[in-house]
C-alpha cells in the first residue's frame, strides 16, 4: 500500500480527535504543570522528576530524549498512565489523571493511550489477529468486532497476510508491526512508542519510522521515546530531558523523513553523519 492509500486506510478506521474549530488552534492533547517525581529507596528520596511544565497537542509528533538518569523514562510512565506523579498535574484528553487509583489508570490507559515497546510484548502462543485484538478484550468489544477491528489494524500496517501468523513466524520487523496495529486498534488519543527500533537492523528501523511518519500524516499524535539521534530527527519537536527537567524544547528544523531515509540507505549513503 502507498502512502496515500495507508492514510486513508487509517483516517477510515481511526478517525483522528479534531480541532478546536472556535480559537482555530489544537487544543493540549497532554498538558502537565510541575510534574514531579520522588521515589523513596530507604533512607534515601531520588527526585526523577524535578518540575516538568510541557504542552502536547494532538497531531503533534514528538521525540523525548534525554541520557540515562534524565528522567525520561519516569516521564513516559506518567504520560502513559503507567504510574501517578508525586506532586503536580496532568490532564489528558481533558481529563485530570494525576490523582487516579491504579484501576482508574487502568481504564484511561485502555481508552487514550496505543503503546509500542522496544521488546514488542506480544503473546508466544497467540496469533497476530489474537495480540491485536487483545485491547479490545478488556474494553468489552464483542468476538466479531473484535476480529475484524484487529484485521483492519494489520492491514493498515501490511500484515494483512500475516494475520494467523504466531510471533515465532514473524520477523523482527513484522512482530514491530503486529505491535503497532496492536497499538493502533483501540482509536487512542495517543501512540506512545518507547525505543520502538531498539531491537532492530538499520533497513528495519527505517521502515517502522516510515509507519509512524505515514501514521502521524493520518492524524495521529505520536510520541516517541528514544536515546537515537537519528530515530528522534523523524520527529517534528523534541523534548530533551536532563537531572529531571527540560533542558531544551524545540521545533525539529531538519527533519529526516522516513522515506528519504530509505533512499538514501538504499543508495549506500549515512542518514546521520
Amino acid at each position: 500500500m502507498d502512502r496515500a492509500g495507508f492514510c486513508l486506510a487509517v483516517k477510515r478506521a481511526y478517525p483522528p480527535s479534531t480541532v478546536n474549530r472556535t480559537s482555530g488552534m489544537t487544543q493540549p492533547i497532554i498538558s502537565v504543570r510541575d510534574l514531579k517525581k520522588t521515589y523513596v529507596m530507604g533512607s534515601e528520596k531520588v527526585h526523577a522528576l524535578q518540575s516538568i511544565t510541557v504542552d502536547i497537542h494532538k497531531n503533534e509528533y514528538v521525540a523525548l530524549m534525554g541520557p540515562s538518569g534524565s528522567g525520561k523514562s519516569t516521564l513516559m510512565n506518567l504520560f502513559g498512565c503507567l504510574d501517578s506523579p508525586t506532586a503536580g498535574d496532568y490532564i489528558l484528553n481533558g481529563t485530570n489523571v494525576s490523582t487516579m487509583d491504579d484501576a482508574e489508570l487502568a481504564e484511561v490507559r485502555n481508552k487514550e493511550i496505543g503503546f509500542v515497546f522496544q521488546t514488542f510484548n506480544l503473546l508466544p502462543r497467540l496469533s497476530s489477529l489474537d495480540n491485536v485484538a487483545l485491547p479490545l478484550v478488556y474494553a468489552g468489544f464483542s468476538k466479531s468486532d473484535r476480529s475484524d477491528k484487529a484485521a483492519d489494524s494489520l492491514e493498515a500496517v501490511g500484515l494483512g497476510d500475516r494475520m494467523d501468523h504466531k510471533p515465532n513466524e514473524l520477523s523482527g520487523g513484522q512482530r514491530q508491526r503486529v505491535a503497532i496495529a496492536r497499538a493502533l486498534v483501540n482509536n487512542p488519543a495517543i501512540i506512545l512508542a518507547d525505543e520502538p527500533t531498539g531491537n532492530l537492523d538499520t533497513k528495519t528501523s527505517i521502515e517502522i519510522m516510515e509507519i509512524f511518519e505515514k501514521l502521524h500524516q493520518a492524524g495521529n499524535t505520536i510520541i516517541v521515546v528514544t536515546h537515537e539521534p537519528d530515530i528522534a530527527q523523524h520527529a517534528h519537536r523534541i523534548i530533551r530531558l536532563r537531572d529531571g527537567l527540560v533542558e531544551k524544547d524545540e521545533r525539529n528544523e531538519n527533519i529526516i523523513s522516513a522515506f528519504d531515509a530509505e533512499h538514501r540507505y538504499k543508495s549506500g549513503e549515512h542518514v546521520v553523519e
